[in-house]
């Protein structure tokens, strides 16, 4: 594993200051990779679930030359610093901002529920009912924009035994209401990512559950984005009446974003041969698993961005809006869990690529969550002691990305 310390990295768009204390798996699987984009990786560290880029199946995947050399942008003015705001955590997953600014953390393996203050202290605010399953357990978290400083309602995504659910509390307060159940479980591919959307509806990336033929089930909630209301039913204006499927034909989505215009991106990690960033349509079809990648296919819509399973497994998503580093406005960071990095993607105003630049290389091990905090920073989570990493003493983190 390389060393954890601050340095300037190849395609950094700025030097980096030194980690310092703040004030408070593609694939899940393969250890952290070197800062480099070779296709070695080291044997995980201790047993892990089968990697989310592989599966005994044959892959159906589009020939290699489908993916294109990655653009990189030019060196740009953004200088930034990294900070650790909590450390001693166990495989963050889940990140959510409450209405006063706080986060709250959901913890895989534990079920546990983090509230993380100003000052980086840590406090157990719910326990949940998951099972740490492979992949699963206790995975996304979400809290509406409009929620009830006082009493803010808080949406999880977990793994219950034999299937994943959508649940909902009331922080402050005791019981856990189940809103969306029956979603496929597996040992991988379990997806996990919530996020309420501009139109107020959540918005939810499923796995396959490992049986790669449900993502083309339209009648099946695995390998797909839902759209739902606050109460489980399916959203008004979704492309089949009274049905959560918002699109369909995805491997495992963990990562949702929207852009200034109300598009929405989606990360989805791939098999064996190319991760990627997918621009979703209502109703389209993402081609898993017939296609893995650019297929050429007029079936399927095409992602505007792959990567090599080793360059990414790619994870959590965000776009900065009116952020405090200007420089990235508009700008969608995805984390990469086996390339062990943070992937800078560039998008043009029509939502295309511009470019992209892979930030934090080999620095931290395995990211899994981006989002933008209320102050405008960016926050990031690691997940090396998820079983497939080499944490370090403080490990697992929340880093902080602001101006230097």
């Amino acid at each position: 594993m390389p060393s954890r310390r601050s340095r300037s990295a190849p395609f950094l768009l700025a030097s980096l200051a030194a980690a310092v204390a703040a004030a408070a798996g593609c694939t899940d699987s393969g250890s952290a990779a070197t800062p480099t984009t070779s296709t070695a990786v080291e044997p995980p560290t201790t047993a892990a679930p089968a990697p989310e880029t592989t599966t005994s199946a044959p892959a159906t995947t589009a020939p290699p030359t489908s993916a294109a050399p990655a653009t990189t942008v030019p060196p740009g003015p953004q200088q930034f610093a990294v900070q650790t705001v909590a450390s001693g955590l166990e495989v963050p997953w889940g990140l959510a901002f409450l209405p006063d600014g706080r986060a709250l953390v959901a913890q895989r393996r534990t079920g546990e529920v983090l509230v993380v203050d100003a000052n980086g202290g840590t406090q157990v605010v719910a326990t949940l009912p998951s099972v740490d399953q492979g992949e699963g357990g206790l995975l996304g978290l979400a809290v509406p924009a409009d929620a009830d400083p006082a009493a803010p309602e808080v949406y999880a995504y977990l793994t219950a035994g034999s299937e994943n659910q959508v649940v909902r509390f009331t922080l402050g307060q005791s019981g856990v209401a189940p809103v969306l159940v029956g979603i496929p479980a597996a040992g991988n591919h379990n997806g996990g990512r919530i996020a309420f959307g501009p139109d107020g509806f959540l918005y939810i990336g499923t796995g396959d559950a490992s049986e790669d033929g449900l993502a083309q089930d339209q009648g099946s909630l695995a390998g797909k984005i839902l759209r739902i209301t606050r109460d489980g039913q399916a959203a008004p204006g979704n492309p089949i009446a009274g049905n959560p499927l918002y699109s369909f034909g995805h491997r495992n989505v963990q990562g949702l974003a929207w852009d200034a215009q109300g598009r929405l991106y989606a990360t989805e990690f791939g098999q064996n041969s190319f991760d990627e960033v997918n621009l979703i349509q209502p109703g389209a079809n993402y081609g898993w698993p017939i296609v893995e990648g650019q297929g050429g296919d007029s079936r399927f819509v095409e992602p505007i961005v792959t990567w090599t399973t080793s360059e990414a497994s790619p994870s959590g998503a965000a776009i900065l809006s009116a952020s405090a580093l200007p420089g990235w406005d508009g700008d969608l960071f995805v984390a990469g869990l086996r390339g062990a990095r943070l992937w800078r993607v560039d998008l043009a105003p029509d939502g295309s690529v511009a470019g992209q630049e892979p930030l934090l290389v080999g620095e931290y091990g395995r990211l899994r969550t981006v989002a933008q905090a209320p102050d405008g920073s960016l926050w990031v989570t690691t997940s090396n002691r998820d079983g497939r990493g080499d944490p370090a003493a403080d490990d697992d983190r929340i880093l902080r990305l602001a101006p230097a």
